[in-house]
């Protein structure tokens, strides 16, 4: 499982668009966003590029910190 911290997220739908924004990336599952740790965990089933994951964030409207 990866770890990354997310900044900004607020409530429920925050924790939803970011599940999502994760969910579409190729070689990524079982994403799991935690609004109280500010964290988002996650498997590779593929390496996945850092900025990927950071891009698709960001376009969720978040930062990975």
């Amino acid at each position: 499982m990866t770890t990354i911290t997310i900044k900004g997220m607020s409530c429920q739908h925050c924790v939803s668009a970011v599940t999502k924004a994760l969910s579409g990336i190729d070689g990524i599952q079982d994403v799991q966003v935690s609004l109280e740790k500010d964290q988002a965990t996650f498997t590779e089933t593929r390496p996945v590029d850092p900025e990927v994951i950071r891009t698709a964030v960001k376009k969720a409207g978040y930062e990975v910190g």
